[in-house]
């Protein structure tokens, strides 16, 4: 298991990259999370633990950038959407 967050405007992006059940591979995972103007604190805006519908990247590393690239597509395109 790897993990890496990243600051993207009022969001948080937490990324993960999972061993599959079978050991094949890694399967991507996000969850975001809105920091700013969000009472109490932080709340998630949107989690997906099997992106890509549970494709599996052969490495760590290759499921970790697939899930923070769609973190932020997910922060840019969909901001009115995760901001209610």
């Amino acid at each position: 298991m790897r993990f890496e967050e990243r600051a993207e405007g009022d969001y948080r992006i937490y990324a993960g990259a999972l061993e599959a059940l079978s050991g094949d591979g890694y399967i991507a995972a996000v969850v975001v999370n809105r920091t700013r103007g969000a009472v109490p604190g932080s709340r998630e805006a949107y989690r997906d633990e099997k992106l890509a519908g549970g494709h599996r990247w052969e490495t760590a590393d290759a499921a970790l950038l697939y899930a923070i690239a769609r973190g932020r597509e997910i922060v840019r395109t969909e901001s009115r959407r995760l901001a209610s």
